[in-house]
């Protein structure tokens, strides 16, 4: 469970520091996820094109 403790009453600020942590736990891309449902092919398929798009991106960074 994700907490963020109010500080001087800075309700604005502890807002933004909850949807920082609850992002970088991956909360919304795993309810984008579970949306609809999706065939075992297609999951394939998505999972084999992030896997080169991560590949391009960590060969791009390790080249410079």
């Amino acid at each position: 469970m994700t907490r963020v403790e109010v500080k001087n009453g800075n309700v604005e600020n502890a807002l933004k520091r909850f949807k920082i942590k609850v992002q970088h736990s991956g909360v919304p891309s795993e309810v984008k996820k579970r949306k609809e449902y999706s065939k075992p092919g297609v999951v394939r398929r998505e999972a084999k094109k992030e896997a080169i798009r991560n590949a391009r991106r960590n060969n791009r960074r390790n080249n410079y």
